[in-house]
């Protein structure tokens, strides 16, 4: 027999916060591995790097809350999925172009979602803490999706990044310059050059300067809240 639809929101609500620890397993796999292997352009590393996109995009559908943000989140799976599976076996401009969008798509659902579960009133718990990393993390993925989407149209919108190079290459380079961005280290080997790219890339520091202050704070905020009155 098929489960009804309240056990199925009763089972999302309890795999929520696991699934946000293993969102963030995902991310790190996907930073320190799935990225850099694309980056060097070996034989396979296109399909790894889609198939780690695809289960960070069904991730995204669990810990989504209500309709809206479920639709739009499974939208966004859809769109990655097929995008993905397109581009492994035909690779184009429009099939990139739709992995992106629901990329974007999928980040934007995971800002929402886990911003209001981490910034939330409540006492700090281990899974907020994972959720603040998970976050953080994000944003440097919804940046990098932009850098790509502007490199696939503007091939030498980024010094460093020749507009030769593969599109696998391109994204894990450009994954790169995304979080030494975010991270403001700025080594100075891949630079912005067309203004929509250097506009981005200056949201993205500013970001990556105010946000860990911002949640620091927070917490700080919540956990003083509940403690109990003396």
């Amino acid at each position: 027999m098929l489960p009804t639809i309240d056990q199925l929101h009763a089972w999302r609500d309890r795999v929520r916060d696991p699934a946000l620890t293993v969102m963030l397993g995902v991310q790190l796999l996907l930073i320190m591995a799935a990225e850099p292997f694309a980056a060097t352009g070996l034989k396979g590393s296109s399909t790894v790097l889609e198939l780690v996109l695809v289960a960070f995009a069904f991730l995204i559908v669990l810990v989504s809350r209500g309709p809206i943000m479920t639709t739009v989140a499974a939208l966004a799976v859809i769109s990655t999925l097929a995008g993905s599976l397109f581009n492994i076996v035909a690779p184009s401009t429009p099939t990139r172009m739709l992995a992106h969008a629901g990329a974007l798509g999928g980040s934007v659902v995971v800002a929402y979602v886990v911003g209001r579960a981490v910034l939330a009133p409540g006492a700090v718990n281990t899974h907020r803490v994972f959720g603040a990393i998970v976050l953080y993390l994000n944003f440097g993925m919804l940046f990098a999706t932009g850098y790509r989407l502007i490199w696939d149209l503007i091939p030498n919108s980024l010094s460093g990044v020749p507009s030769e190079m593969s599109p696998t290459q391109a994204s894990g380079t450009i994954f790169y310059f995304s979080y030494v961005t975010l991270t403001s280290i700025g080594f100075g080997d891949i630079a912005p050059v067309d203004p929509f790219a250097r506009g981005l890339a200056n949201l993205e520091g500013i970001i990556g300067q105010l946000y860990p202050a911002t949640l620091l704070a927070r917490l700080v905020t919540l956990e003083l809240e509940s403690r109990p009155r003396r």
